[in-house]
């Protein structure tokens, strides 16, 4: 496994290691050299003959591919003659985090805020690094190993190069903010099926992270019909179904009735209004379904939009039917999307899959499974290391197709053909369209090996971690078995912690007799009296299914208050005694803080279901052991 995507585990420190090290450096050297003659043997060519190339030569179709593997053999050179003492240190995760291999842009690339850009650099010389922000500090993010030159893509969950940058990525938090302190986790498979529990609860929606894209989806519905004022506006893909990150984006269609689509009709009228910054915008007109892609300037919070795409909709309404069906669907997909996403291996044009493709997989694994899964009694550590196992070590690309239909089955690819549209071959990932025959799924994703390998990499790993004689790995009490293939990054809490500070007012009420809120408002402290602010919670039928309570977005986002939300809880059960006590002496001497207990219990907005008390939700933590 590359060691820029695959992470060094602990037990793994030592000599070979940096052996090993600077083994894979050495070959990388010597490649960017090899690329280096290639690229100068190309350009002499092109000045002798002009295009025409002769004698075995690279075509001209590979010059992005030669220009992209020399910047990044000479920025790895960079980072090899800044960091030679680092490989001596004993200790690789803790190596400096100033420099990078993936710190280098092309300088037509550059979209950061400040739109500075890099000088350009003479071909075939080895492009060197001026003094430039960390790529995750910076707002864009950059991976030259797998993408295209000039390819921007602002990925705040990205762990890539995580062996290098361990302490600039996950130094605040750790990495794995769902586990709670002073939990007894089982060992093994047990204790990995507890932390996907929390894991599922930790990274569910909070009613902010939902009601700022209800507001996004408002805002833009309104510049669509002050335009088109005809026209339909649907959700669909992640928002829809439920199964979204909190980095996740918001996929809209536009419906209605055009000679030819108006991308860039929406694209001028979309920064006209505000609604993005010009650099935020891309039009993909030449994809397969084109789209506008942006980043809303108020919350960035990410959209995708396209035309006439009607069965995106539907697809998003067949896996709302499969996650009542297969209820653990919801938990498995989530871990496996932040799995991809901070590999940067969760889209297609970055070298993955798509959600739906990954989504259709899972569906097909809880069809075939051997075993009849049950949501009461089947271990999710167990499924997930089975799911890795199938799809990363035994599953047949090359032969074989997937099906969801008809209770699924696997195909062969030879029948699968007969069925194509316009004559297409299945495609290495070939997953049969539910809803449309003869359309394959998986027909763009020409990185599915690269997905395959990061599978069997995070099979190898906590297959290792749950082995029962593995007894220093499978103490999830000491260590996190789920962190050893997923970390959650310092920008991603950052960026939750931001909404909740600036956003909360789209779900807060004005104070009035409702259930309290026990988070305290900023400033709102009088001596040692903390005023509590309250919140007015979205219709159930607002947020997709198991979204994060109130509760859990206070314990998770917020968790210094969350003790003084128990402390306040208990206040006002002993306010509540002492007013029933004071009840069932006397008739009217209660005093006003007794009045406006009375006015919470009986109000209707508080019994009506849409208003909720944080420190009575249930406890998200409250796992059930499992056996396997």
């Amino acid at each position: 496994m590359d060691p820029f995507v695959g992470w060094f585990q602990e037990e793994q420190e030592g000599p070979a290691l940096r052996t090993w090290c600077k083994i894979w450096e050495t070959n990388a050297h010597e490649m960017s050299q090899l690329l280096e003659q290639q690229n100068q043997q190309l350009q002499q060519q092109q000045l002798q003959g002009g295009n025409k190339l002769n004698n075995g030569a690279l075509s001209a179709r590979d010059r992005d591919s030669i220009q992209l593997l020399l910047q990044f053999g000479g920025n790895l050179r960079h980072n090899l003659n800044n960091n030679n003492g680092n490989n001596g240190n004993g200790n690789s995760n803790n190596s400096s985090g100033n420099t990078s291999s993936n710190n280098s842009i092309d300088s037509t690339s550059n979209n950061d805020s400040s739109h500075s850009h890099t000088p350009a650099t003479t071909p075939g010389e080895p492009t060197t690094l001026n003094t430039k922000m960390p790529s995750h500090e910076r707002t864009s993010y950059y991976n030259p190993s797998r993408r295209k030159i000039g390819r921007i893509v602002d990925n705040k969950a990205s762990t890539y190069n995580l062996n290098k940058h361990m302490n600039n990525l996950i130094s605040k938090y750790k990495g794995c903010p769902w586990r709670v302190p002073d939990f007894g986790y089982g060992r093994g498979v047990v204790g990995l099926h507890q932390e996907i529990e929390q894991f599922y609860n930790y990274v569910l929606p909070t009613p902010t992270e939902h009601a700022i894209r209800n507001e996004v989806v408002q805002r833009i519905e309104a510049v669509v019909h002050s335009i088109w004022p005809s026209a339909l506006v649907e959700i669909f893909g992640s928002f829809r179904t439920g199964l979204f990150l909190p980095t996740s984006d918001i996929d809209l269609v536009v419906i209605g009735l055009w000679d030819k689509m108006p991308l860039r009709t929406l694209e001028t009228e979309l920064i006209a209004r505000g609604i993005a910054e010009p650099h935020s915008v891309r039009v993909l007109d030449k994809a397969s379904v084109p789209i506008i892609k942006l980043t809303d300037r108020e919350t960035q919070v990410k959209v995708d939009i396209s035309f006439n795409m009607q069965s995106g909709v539907q697809s998003a309404e067949l896996i709302k039917k499969y996650k009542q069906e297969f209820p653990l669907l919801a938990k498995l997909v989530l871990v496996l999307k932040q799995f991809l996403l901070q590999r940067d291996l969760n889209e297609v044009f970055t070298g993955g899959i798509s959600s739906y493709s990954l989504i259709l997989m899972c569906i097909s694994f809880l069809q075939l499974h051997p075993r009849q899964v049950h949501a009461d009694t089947d271990n999710l550590g167990v499924l997930l290391l089975e799911f890795f196992e199938l799809y990363g070590r035994k599953f047949n690309y090359m032969k074989i197709g997937i099906s969801i239909k008809n209770g699924g089955r696997y195909i062969p690819k030879e029948d699968l053909q007969r069925d194509m549209i316009d004559g297409h071959r299945p495609s290495l990932l070939c997953i049969e369209d539910p809803l449309t025959p003869g359309n394959d799924i998986g027909r763009s994703s020409y990185g599915a090996l690269q997905v395959k390998q990061a599978f069997e990499y995070a099979y190898l790993m906590l297959s290792q971690a749950v082995s029962p004689l593995n007894n220093w790995a499978n103490d999830c009490t000491e260590r996190s078995i789920l962190g050893r293939i997923i970390r959650i990054t310092d920008d991603v809490i950052d960026y939750r912690e931001w909404i909740r500070e600036h956003f909360e007012h789209l779900v807060i009420t004005r104070h009035s007799p409702v259930a309290s809120l026990g988070t305290p408002s900023s400033g709102n402290v009088v001596g040692n009296t903390t005023k509590y602010m309250q919140i007015q919670l979205l219709p159930s039928a607002m947020l997709p299914a198991g979204a994060i309570t109130a509760q859990q977005q206070q314990m998770h986002l917020m968790p210094h208050l969350y003790h003084q939300s128990q402390q306040q809880q208990q206040a006002n059960a002993v306010l509540n005694s002492m007013r029933h006590r004071r009840g069932s002496t006397s008739s009217g001497d209660d005093s006003e803080d007794s009045k406006e207990c009375d006015a919470d219990s009986t109000s209707p907005t508080a019994t009506s279901g849409t208003t909720v008390n944080m420190a009575t939700t249930a406890n998200i933590h409250s796992v059930t052991r499992m056996d396997t």
